[in-house]
């Protein structure tokens, strides 16, 4: 799956086994259901404890949730500030014109209903097209959306894009063994 533009007749983010691996340039993000397969804090094959894990559970407002979900996503994929905003419009598209579960128009239309939506906001917000576009782009390249056949829709990644009104961001952080050990070879030389 590039950033290239391509264009998928089916939703290159969905697979049999529900799981997607997303590599960045300095980590690999792995999207699946919480207690599947491996990705438990316990493994419950060889008993190995494989972390501590923070949970944080807080209720807010819609409009808070729709921000801290926006917030967390551009954290987790290095959004660009155009993929901020672009992000929020498909979040925005998502609850007000999803065409199906997974398929959303995106296109200068789209953007100026979000515009004319949001104008009361304080401060209102501003998006030109050309910042919507290299927004979606990065949106594209982060797998967060794909181009259809159809120009100006777009697949949505299910995984991070959804109705539902509750999400966990969790972020894994391992010491890297083989420094370490370098680094103390290296002390001890």
């Amino acid at each position: 799956m590039s950033s290239n533009g391509s264009r998928y007749k089916i939703n290159p983010f969905l697979n049999e086994n529900g799981s997607l691996f997303i590599p960045t340039s300095k980590k690999q993000i792995r999207v699946e259901p919480l207690g599947k397969d491996e990705n438990v804090l316990v493994n419950q094959s060889t008993g190995e404890i494989l972390g501590t894990h923070v949970t944080t559970y807080k209720k807010v407002d819609s409009q808070q949730f729709v921000k801290l979900f926006t917030a967390n996503i551009a954290l987790t994929f290095n959004l660009i500030a155009a993929g901020i905003k672009a992000l929020s419009v498909v979040v925005w598209s998502v609850q007000h014109r999803a065409l199906s579960r997974d398929q959303i128009d995106l296109d200068s239309f789209v953007l100026a209903d979000f515009l004319e939506a949001n104008k009361d906001l304080d401060p209102p917000l501003k998006l030109s097209k050309a910042t919507f576009g290299r927004g979606l782009a990065d949106l594209e390249k982060a797998k967060i959306i794909a181009k259809t056949m159809k120009q100006g829709r777009y697949f949505i990644n299910p995984n991070f894009i959804f109705n539902g009104d509750r999400i966990a961001f969790t972020t894994i952080i391992e010491r890297d063994s083989k420094a370490l050990n370098e680094c103390n070879e290296l002390s001890s030389e």
